[in-house]
């Protein structure tokens, strides 16, 4: 049974960083999978963050986060970081982690990856 497990939210002040922790099971990190982060305000619909690409592994941000967030992976550990700094109020959000398989198909959340699996997410909460 694929499980991911988010880890790491909490509350912090704007410029600060925080580092989301996801922990996969039923399945191995490989470079085919892709895996990585969306995140969803309130009231605001599903957007996507960083990722692992399925196609090829490469790694994608959101325009948003360009700079400050960076995503990695640990696969003797079989999880996926998301290091966050100089965080801001709009980033007030739940983070999921979210993994799946390789497609030809247009992939909103992560180039040439389905979206198979979510986990149940970890709230990130930036105020003063």
């Amino acid at each position: 049974q694929v499980q991911l497990v988010e880890s790491g939210g909490g509350l912090v002040q704007p410029g600060g960083s925080l580092r989301l922790s996801c922990a996969a099971s039923g399945f191995t990190l490989e470079d085919y999978y892709g895996i990585g982060w969306i995140r969803q305000a309130p009231g605001a619909e599903s957007e996507a963050v960083s990722c692992f690409s399925a196609s090829d592994g490469s790694t994608y941000y959101a325009d948003s986060v360009k700079g400050r967030f960076t995503i990695s992976r640990d696969k003797s550990k079989n999880t996926v970081y998301l290091q966050m700094d100089s965080l801001r109020p709009e980033d007030t959000a739940v983070y999921f982690c979210a993994a799946g398989t390789s497609t030809h198909l247009t992939s909103w959340w992560c180039p040439g990856s389905r979206m198979d699996y979510r986990g149940k997410g970890t709230l990130v909460t930036v105020s003063s």
